[in-house]
């Protein structure tokens, strides 16, 4: 086991999201995952009924106590619903630097709850994503974070480039919501703009996809790859998570997070 992740989000008692899915992940890709839990969600693959927030100081604790102990190879954040979660966790993440840091800005729900106060956007916006290493924003959350609407790849270009200009070392942006039969995402670094594409799994199982890639891609960085190299990685572990669904529950469904890629898995591979 190779890579220490500390995971900053919510619970989904329904085992296909959030803190689950993270954990899931990093164990199928090798990794060793800790948590800090920043909320509990009441909540199955047909939406979420109920929220209970955990005190930001109690969040904070449990970064700490995890980095004083076990230390951390990267870190992953998820759903940080209040602006005051917001601030404990940019607080402690300013002060380890040489930590990779995967923010998936999780705003909305598969079901179309909303998971971030509306008046936290700017605090996530101004503090948190300039620590970012890596931001993973969807199509809603871009167009949140931009200001504008993403109807195209050529939108999804500019919005990844804004969002770096913003502040976040690279941008990932997530092209699952664009229509059509190929689903592209628009990876923006300091070397360019690269466009990864692949045939549109058409299923109603995605539920925790975001979630999925992100903890993946963190995976990747606390192991060492390349931040290229990680995001290739993971978006196969995806595919093949989402390809191998159980078929579980009557709405957005969960990935099998037990698939494996291959233990001796290579960027070329």
């Amino acid at each position: 086991m190779k890579g220490r992740i500390l995971v900053i989000a919510g619970s989904d008692s329904g085992g296909g999201a959030g803190i689950q899915a993270d954990i899931k992940t990093i164990t199928a890709l090798g990794g060793f995952a800790m948590t800090a839990l920043s909320a509990l969600t009441v909540q199955n693959t047909l939406g979420v009924t109920g929220v209970l927030p955990v005190p930001p100081d109690f969040v904070a604790q449990q970064m700490c106590s995890v980095l004083d102990d076990l230390g951390a190879d990267a870190f992953k954040s998820g759903m940080l619903d209040r602006a005051e979660v917001i601030l404990a966790v940019a607080d402690i993440i300013r002060v380890h630097p040489g930590i990779p840091y995967v923010l998936d800005p999780v705003m909305v729900a598969k079901g179309g709850s909303r998971l971030l106060q509306d008046n936290a956007v700017e605090t996530l916006r101004r503090d948190l994503l300039p620590l970012a290493t890596l931001l993973t924003p969807n199509l809603p959350e871009a167009e949140v974070l931009v200001g504008r609407p993403i109807r195209t790849v050529d939108d999804m270009r500019r919005a990844a480039e804004d969002l770096r200009r913003a502040g976040a070392g690279a941008v990932l942006v997530k092209g699952g919501h664009l229509d059509g039969d190929v689903l592209t995402d628009v990876l923006a670094t300091d070397a360019g703009i690269e466009l990864f594409s692949d045939t549109r799994l058409h299923t109603r199982h995605t539920h925790g996809t975001g979630c999925t890639l992100a903890s993946a891609i963190a995976t990747g960085l606390a192991q060492g790859l390349t931040l290229r190299d990680a995001v290739i990685r993971a978006r196969r572990y995806l595919r093949a998570a989402i390809a191998a669904a159980p078929g579980y529950g009557a709405g957005a469904g969960p990935l099998n997070h037990a698939v494996t890629i291959g233990p001796d898995w290579t960027p070329a591979a």
